[in-house]
């Protein structure tokens, strides 16, 4: 008979266990919304330590779903089970996250476990885009797991945590550092016995060579076999690694916000918590892997110094843009950091809804919902591949101190941090009107910029932005096709980058493809080969890995430096969407001592409040209007675009009214070009050539003259339509 009484300090009901039972009664103790088992024998004999267990969601496959597994960490070792009955846990000291399984018998699964993870081989990291999913990867399966809440999942990473620590105090690779060192063997007490046993001296020094032999073989079977299983647990990491299913774009705001520790430098980057043998080992193979996550970190001090260094000694780390930044500039110039609060909810749209009720219908009349917008425009998209134009910064001095190969590896890795701010960026920017434009200035980063709709159609965009020592040109032109579940976008154009000192580069962007338009995560990728033409000693040839369905490691970036005979100086490493390191000499792939490998560019952490449209902090700021700007801009700024501008207060129906009115506008453009109409700020170099800028429009804004800028955002000017018609 069992007696039912209540803990003095909780409304738990406990189970006195009556005489003559063998196996003791969980005891339960409630502390906070997690539950506490304990038995009457805990870490009998020392050999139990305590755990955690409780319900996790695992992800099966696309008929079956989410399935609830019964999962239990304990001893290093995470198993996993469809029986969900936490009797079994009695005589353990094990912690209960999130609530109790269902107690009813009749639902209770009768099995042995399903699987089992010796997380002593095993690395896990926190889902960015679901505050309540994280990952666990092995050598041979990675399982996709779910809680209740982003409170259980933090414990759970927590305990994970723990457990890792718990290696780390005691590597694995300790017996083979023990071998490593002088161990020695006396042998004066066999000596002194065989002596008294009257044996002569000949004989047990014979004796002795005898045991010294048979000890020092010994010795190397043991080493040998230390060595064999610290090849087979690199073995295993690299197949850990290998296996790694980097999840699809997305935003994560967890508490723990796991990253890769390498790759985190200078940003802030998404990492993955291994717990393999050594620290050092970790950071080794990370670097060797590059994964794609994401946020806050676990950083050592000493680690963040020594990854900085190259292996000359130098620093080569993208806070060298600090060395650039005019202070007293940086002062006067405050920019925001969060997009205003939206004014209204805003309410989703059927993409396939919006195809039905189309159907037939001229597609270049159809006015799509400012939903599918980002609250800027491509002038300003334009200007956001120069957010790190620190690079160009550092390129001018490296090449104006001797030093050409380090000019154009910088070169290089700015051509690749361009696409940095696209990753989770799934709406499109604005369409600008013919004659709209946009100017940035940026005191702090010495750097101003300026760009024109020069052509309705095709649609071209020039832009002109000049730097310390350096100014860069474009203008653009995108070709899109469309299949089905994506689309195809080939941009046409050549970017110029000019020195002072004469030298110039040109290369043009790759291909962009957005999947999964009809079903699934929208998300893009970039693939294809750009090649980086100097007018000097080099040249840069980058092949950006196309993504395909087996592919675990994305959005990888290998390329070349090559000097005027062709030879191979330098090659370069990395992601589009995280950083770029290079190494002197042709490597095929990337080494795996990290020490060899140089950081060129990382990419700048993720600003706090994000919403939807995943824009950089940098993106953040660049349709903000500054104090006194406003009434020192043409007319046709982007930043006077009234659609954009609602659309970024979050006033969505005034934003869908003002975008109907404007694309009304834009279909008088084609007209316009065709009876006459020329760029304002820009010419272009020939029948078919580049649009280059005249000059001229920093000067109209010192005095705020804006001849020959029509209002383009204003009501329709029919007048100057049939002047057009009439001319």
């Amino acid at each position: 008979m069992r007696v039912r009484e209540m803990h003095p300090l909780c409304c738990i009901t406990l189970e006195t266990p009556e005489i003559g039972d063998q196996s003791p009664e969980p005891t339960l103790l409630r502390t906070g919304s997690a539950v506490v088992y304990s038995g009457s024998d805990i870490n009998a004999g020392g050999s139990d330590v305590g755990g955690v267990a409780g319900i996790l969601y695992k992800w099966t496959n696309y008929h079956k779903g989410w399935r609830s597994r019964w999962f239990t960490l304990r001893n290093g070792i995470l198993s996993y089970s469809k029986d969900r009955r936490p009797d079994h846990l009695a005589g353990y000291d094990i912690r209960l996250i999130g609530k109790l399984p269902d107690s009813n018998p009749s639902r209770r699964k009768h099995g042995k476990s399903v699987g089992i993870v010796h997380l002593k081989v095993s690395s896990f990291r926190e889902s960015r885009s679901d505050n309540r999913r994280f990952y666990i990867f092995t050598a041979t399966k990675s399982l996709h797991l779910r809680t209740h809440s982003k409170k259980e999942r933090a414990a759970w990473i927590e305990a994970l945590i723990s457990t890792r620590n718990l290696f780390q105090l005691r590597p694995l690779n300790d017996n083979l550092n023990l071998l490593q060192n002088d161990v020695s063997i006396s042998t004066e007490r066999l000596k002194n016995r065989l002596l008294e046993e009257g044996i002569g001296e000949g004989l047990v020094q014979d004796c002795e060579k005898i045991m010294l032999s048979e000890f020092s073989e010994i010795k190397g079977q043991l080493k040998s076999l230390c060595e064999e299983r610290s090849n087979l647990l690199d073995t295993l990491r690299q197949l850990e690694a290998a296996n790694i299913e980097g999840e699809a774009s997305g935003v994560h705001d967890g508490e723990f916000q796991l990253m890769k520790q390498f790759s985190s430098l200078g940003r802030g980057k998404y990492s993955e918590y291994s717990t393999t043998e050594s620290s050092d080992d970790i950071e080794k193979q990370e670097l060797d892997e590059a994964s794609d996550e994401e946020e806050a970190n676990y950083l050592d001090a000493n680690e963040c110094f020594s990854e900085h260094h190259t292996s000359g000694g130098s620093v080569v780390g993208d806070n060298m843009e600090n060395n650039t930044i005019d202070a007293s500039a940086q002062a006067q110039v405050v920019r925001r950091t969060k997009l205003p609060d939206p004014v209204e909810k805003e309410k989703g749209v059927s993409l396939w809804a919006m195809i039905k009720d189309n159907v037939g219908k001229d597609l270049t009349r159809v006015c799509l919902p400012v939903y599918f917008n980002e609250p800027i425009s491509s002038l300003q998209k334009c200007f956001e591949d120069l957010e790190y134009s620190y690079l160009l910064d550092r390129a001018y001095e490296h090449g104006k101190s001797g030093n050409s190969l380090l000019r154009i590896l910088n070169v290089a890795a700015f051509a690749v941090s361009g696409y940095a701010s696209t990753e989770g960026r799934n709406c499109k920017p604005f369409n600008p009107l013919l004659g709209e434009t946009y100017e940035a200035d940026f005191p702090e980063k010495g750097i101003r910029f300026f760009s024109e709709k020069v052509s309705h159609h095709p649609t071209l965009i020039a832009c002109h932005c000049e730097g310390r020592g350096w100014k860069f040109w474009a203008d653009s032109n995108l070709k899109s096709k469309f299949w089905g579940r994506s689309i195809q976008v080939d941009p046409v154009g050549t970017l110029t980058l000019e020195f002072d000192d004469g030298e110039i580069f040109q290369w043009s962007k790759v291909t962009t493809s957005i999947y999964n338009l009809i079903l699934g995560k929208i998300y893009c990728d970039h693939h294809g080969t750009m090649h980086i033409r100097g007018n000097r000693q080099y040249s840069c040839k980058l092949k950006y890995k196309e993504p395909s369905i087996i592919e675990r490691n994305p959005h990888q970036v290998h390329g070349f430096v090559e000097d005027v005979s062709g030879k191979k100086v330098a090659t370069l490493f990395g992601k589009w969407n995280e950083s770029m390191y290079y190494i002197n000499g042709e490597w095929a792939s990337k080494p795996k001592d990290s020490s060899v490998l140089s950081l060129l560019w990382t990419r700048n952490k993720p600003p706090p409040n994000l919403t939807r449209y995943n824009l950089s902090s940098f993106a953040i700021t660049l349709n903000e209007l500054t104090p006194g700007l406003k009434e020192m801009l043409p007319p046709t700024d982007s930043r006077l675009r009234p659609d954009q501008r609602h659309l970024e207060n979050g006033e969505y129906n005034k934003a869908n009214a003002e975008k109907l009115r404007l694309e009304t506008r834009q279909r008088m453009s084609r007209k316009l070009q065709e009876n006459g109409w020329k760029p304002r700020w820009f010419h272009r170099e020939g029948e078919n050539g580049t649009f280059r800028y005249m000059g001229g429009y920093w000067e109209a804004k010192e005095t705020a003259t804006w001849d020959g800028c029509p209002n383009i955002f204003g009501e329709i000017d029919q007048d100057l339509l049939n002047s057009f018609e009439g001319s």
